[in-house]
């Protein structure tokens, strides 16, 4: 029997809730913006970002 890999997750947007306004670690992952807005309300100075974008400056 041949699998094939999914591709479910091939070419959607995520997000990312990191630390420290951006300059810290990825606490948190999502696909879901909302979501991931909600969790960085519990986490105070972190921001959300799309994944893979560039740490703040600074």
């Amino acid at each position: 029997m041949i699998t094939m890999g999914c591709a479910c997750q091939q070419g959607r947007q995520q997000f990312e809730v990191v630390a420290d306004g951006g300059a810290g670690k990825v606490l948190f992952a999502s696909s879901s913006k909302p979501t991931a807005e909600t969790v960085s309300k519990r986490y105070p100075g972190s921001v959300v970002r799309e994944k893979g974008a560039a740490p703040a400056a600074g």
